[in-house]
């Protein structure tokens, strides 16, 4: 995701005498045929799969941790509820 200022600095028109498209928007995607050929041959090809099951782990890591917190709220409250109650 890119920072705020620099996609509004993107929205904007340039003035740049070098760009034809002053007026248009920058765009995230450049050049289609080029990024296809790169990863046709193999250039820097990433592990789609590898990536998807580290965004696995780091989710389950995360629901584990907002559980176990929530467990760990939950016996505090009733610890000093029975702590309450016996005093």
């Amino acid at each position: 995701m890119r920072h705020p200022i620099s996609r509004l600095l993107g929205h904007l028109p340039t003035t740049s005498p070098f760009r034809l498209d002053r007026s248009l928007r920058v765009s995230g995607v450049k050049q289609a045929q080029f990024v296809s050929y790169l990863e046709s041959s193999g250039y820097r090809s990433s592990q789609v799969d590898r990536y998807e099951q580290s965004l696995r782990r780091r989710r389950f890591a995360k629901a584990t941790f907002l559980w176990l917190t929530a467990f760990a709220a939950a016996w505090i409250v009733l610890e000093s509820a029975k702590a309450l109650v016996i005093y």
